[in-house]
């Protein structure tokens, strides 16, 4: 295995550097913030951004709990990449790194400075100074579980933002646990006026009774008691509700909808 590393100061753009290199060099896996990516998919590890304070966010990016260090270093026998890129923000964070998961020694060291202009530096001191933003090296889609409930974004959709980054690739934007910008929360009424809204462009739904909106772990779960007005196919029509709602929901609120059940009381 050939380990690579990626060195630069905190919120000068290396996760978002990260795949671009990784696709330039062919290095197949990536260490970053407590995470180990492969192939794109999120293959092990809990992100230091999801850490309640800097100081858990740092002891989570170095694996000093064991068990969050034995969980990676297995997956990582257990998947054999051939190569493998670690992020850290000196020269001292990726060596500890490679100790502490027994990697072998690193054998390209890549500083930041030497791959982005200062203009492409900047940016991202913004996203990450003024906007409380952070970007994860993995589709959005691979970390809907572990960010539920967290402002989460896909790179694409602050292309105007970033100006001259214009390879976005597989990157997601997130707003660590640990911002300054404070906690996130949303009320179950905001929940229920989204279901309300569905229901008003389908031609097939009733009336909705009750909204039911359990937390669990990694997002939320629904129960939604409603009348379906007659139709030819009424469990098509429920199941374009039912998938239309978790879709909003997860779109317009971040949360990921683990489940969402549909009670059909009445056919009007």
């Amino acid at each position: 295995m050939k380990v690579y590393g990626l060195i630069g100061k905190s919120g000068t753009g290396k996760s978002f550097q990260a795949v671009n290199l990784c696709k330039r060099l062919k290095i197949e896996s990536i260490i970053d913030d407590g995470l180990f990516i492969c192939r794109n998919k999120v293959v092990a590890g809990i992100s230091a951004k999801r850490q309640l304070t800097k100081v858990g966010a740092v002891k989570t990016a170095l694996f000093l709990k064991e068990d969050h260090m034995t969980e990676v270093k297995e997956a990582i026998q257990r998947v054999k990449p051939s190569s493998i890129l670690i992020i850290g923000t000196s020269d001292g964070m990726v060596e500890k790194i490679v100790k502490r998961l027994e990697l072998p020694d690193i054998g390209e060291r890549i500083y930041i400075e030497d791959i982005t202009s200062e203009e492409e530096r900047q940016i991202a001191r913004k996203q990450r100074d003024e906007m409380g933003q952070h970007v994860i090296p993995a589709p959005t889609f691979q970390l809907k579980r572990q960010f539920s409930g967290y402002f989460m974004t896909p790179v694409k959709m602050l292309f105007k933002e970033l100006g001259p980054w214009r390879d976005y690739a597989e990157k997601s934007v997130v707003r660590p646990t640990y911002s300054y910008l404070g906690e996130y929360k949303i009320s179950e009424k905001v929940l229920t006026d989204i279901v309300e809204c569905v229901r008003r462009e389908s031609e097939a739904v009733g009336e909705v009774a009750k909204v039911g909106i359990f937390p669990v772990p990694e997002g939320i779960e629904l129960y939604i008691l409603l009348t379906m007005k007659f139709h030819e196919d009424l469990p098509k029509c429920a199941r374009l509700f039912q998938k239309t709602v978790a879709e909003k929901i997860e779109e317009m609120t971040a949360f990921n909808v683990n489940r969402l059940e549909l009670d059909i009381k009445e056919v009007v």
